[in-house]
C-alpha cells in the first residue's frame, strides 16, 4: 500500500473516532467496521433513512459454528406490523424459556437432559416451555425427544439477550 493511501485510510479513521454526532455508535476502541459497512451499503442502494445490521460469528460450548448476519432498511422496518413479532418475543418472555434456551445452546438437548434440572418445574411444564419455544421457531426437534436451536436463530438469540442487558 503506497503511502498516500495509508494517509487517507489513517485519517478515515482518526475522522471516525472524533466523530461526535453519533456518540453511541462507537464501540470501546473506536473500530467502527460494521458501520462503516452498512453505510457503504446504505448508499450504494440509495437507502436514505438509514438501516440496522446484525452479526455474529459463534462457537457454542458443544463446538457447533454458526456465522450470521441481517440487515435491513430503517423504512422497511417502520413499515412493518410489529405486532406480528409479539409470539416471537412472548416465547422469550419468561425464565424458564430463557434458562431452557441457554440450556440447549450449552450442549443438554433431550427432554430428559432438560427435566433433570432444577428449578424448572415438571416434566409436563417443561414440555409445555419447549412446545412455546418451538411454536415460535426459537426451537425445533432435531430427533425423538431432542431440541436443537434453528441455526439461523442462534445468533439472532444471542443479539436479543445482548440488546436486553442494561
Amino acid at each position: 500500500m503506497e503511502i498516500e493511501e495509508r494517509i487517507t485510510e489513517l485519517e478515515r479513521r482518526l475522522a471516525a473516532l472524533e466523530r461526535t454526532d453519533h456518540p453511541g455508535t462507537r464501540t470501546a476502541g473506536g473500530d467502527l467496521w460494521a458501520l462503516d459497512g452498512l453505510t457503504t451499503m446504505l448508499a450504494e442502494h440509495h437507502i436514505a433513512h438509514g438501516g440496522v445490521l446484525f452479526t455474529g460469528k459463534v462457537q457454542l460450548p458443544t463446538d457447533e459454528h454458526y456465522a450470521w448476519q441481517y440487515a435491513r432498511p430503517t423504512d422497511e422496518l417502520l413499515d412493518e406490523d410489529w405486532s406480528q413479532a409479539a409470539d416471537s418475543f412472548a416465547a422469550l418472555g419468561h425464565p424458564v424459556r430463557m434458562r431452557l434456551l441457554h440450556e440447549i445452546l450449552g450442549g443438554r438437548r433431550t427432554a430428559a437432559e432438560l427435566a433433570a434440572l432444577e428449578d424448572l418445574g415438571t416434566t409436563g411444564q417443561i414440555y409445555h416451555h419447549l412446545r412455546q419455544l418451538t411454536a415460535a421457531g426459537w426451537l425445533h426437534t432435531a430427533a425423538r425427544g431432542r431440541y436443537e436451536v434453528p441455526p439461523g436463530r442462534v445468533v439472532p438469540l444471542l443479539v436479543m439477550f445482548a440488546a436486553a442487558r442494561p
